[in-house]
């Protein structure tokens, strides 16, 4: 039975080159030592990013020349004050008063609380909320640093971390995937020090000579890695990694509500720990990932107009339907209907 997993492992590990799939684990032909050698992962890294360079040639008219100098340069933008005030605590009113279905995932020691937003429900029931989700502004954003066109999937998501636990997977320095993609943090309170703050190393969504040889000497050995995370593509790097990539140490978002930041998780970031409170910190999210590879910027499933409304149920859905066989594993489990604060 091992022998014809790891044969059909081998027959879909063409289909999957070209795709954005990363784990070294769980696929053969990917996390083969002999191909790694030759090239295959640094490959796919550096062609991934000459596309995701082309694709921002289009992307970049829609984004004032401050938000692409900031990310060419860091990796990441930060605009404090995005909204208007009004708006803003329009926002804040909405999602702390209304009663939401409330999905929570754990990692380690910390728990997230998400739900899932559709503009079909939004748009009469939540104003400030559907105005956010439709800004023209952030969306292109949000595209930009991803590096690809399509629906950024929003969610409110409640970050709850236990004092003193530093079991939490997000907390050690790591890239998302090989390729860009963005996540977006609007927050809807302070972020102190003591508050996990999100870090990121300046520069190094950037695909470097140094960076792409760590990673080559990463993906040989990457398939056996005791953490379970960067067996699967989710590389970690510790301070002394970085510092041999030539990288400065990481910065901590340190900041005051109504903040948006946007990073290319690609490359190295974390959530910092805390040792002196357990935090709880509700903020507006959204990702971005598609397949790196492909050649244009549109042409997005979710971006249809009568999926595009119900973004949030359709994720779920398909995550649902394709957890069923075991395809997927669902992390986000129902926890009930309620305010995200109790």
């Amino acid at each position: 039975m091992k022998s014809l997993t790891v044969i059909l492992e081998w027959l879909v590990a063409p289909f999957l080159f070209f795709t954005g799939y990363k784990s070294f684990r769980d696929n053969a032909a990917l996390g083969n030592v002999r191909l790694n050698r030759l090239g295959l992962h640094v490959f796919r890294a550096w062609l991934a990013d000459r596309m995701a360079r082309l694709r921002r040639l289009l992307l970049g008219r829609y984004v004032p020349d401050s938000v692409r100098k900031e990310y060419e340069k860091n990796g990441f933008v930060m605009r404090e004050s995005f909204l208007s005030a009004a708006n803003f605590e329009g926002v804040r009113r909405e999602v702390f008063e209304s009663d939401w279905p409330i999905r929570e995932m754990q990692q380690g020691s910390a728990r997230t609380r998400k739900v899932f937003l559709d503009m079909a429900t939004l748009a009469h029931s939540h104003p400030n909320l559907f105005q956010l989700l439709s800004s023209k502004d952030l969306i292109a954003q949000i595209r930009y640093v991803a590096g690809i066109g399509g629906e950024p999937l929003f969610t409110i998501q409640h970050l709850i971390c236990e004092a003193g636990q530093q079991t939490d997977p997000q907390m050690m320095l790591h890239q998302d995937t090989f390729h860009s993609t963005a996540k977006a943090w609007l927050y809807l309170e302070n972020v102190p020090e003591d508050g996990c703050p999100f870090s990121y190393v300046p520069g190094s969504h950037i695909r470097s000579r140094r960076r792409l040889r760590w990673e080559y000497e990463q993906s040989q050995r990457a398939r056996l890695h005791p953490v379970l995370y960067h067996a699967r593509g989710s590389f970690r790097a510790s301070l002394e990694d970085i510092r041999c990539i030539g990288l400065p140490d990481p910065v901590r978002f340190v900041v005051p509500a109504n903040t948006l930041i946007i990073g290319d998780t690609s490359g190295f970031h974390a959530r910092t720990p805390t040792a002196e409170k357990t935090v709880h910190r509700i903020e507006i999210y959204a990702s971005l990932r598609r397949n790196p590879f492909l050649p244009w910027t549109g042409l997005d499933f979710f971006s249809l107009p009568f999926i595009r409304k119900n973004h949030g149920a359709w994720a779920i859905g398909l995550m649902t339907l394709l957890a069923r066989p075991g395809w997927v594993k669902m992390p986000w489990k129902k926890t009930g209907h309620g305010k995200l604060r109790s």
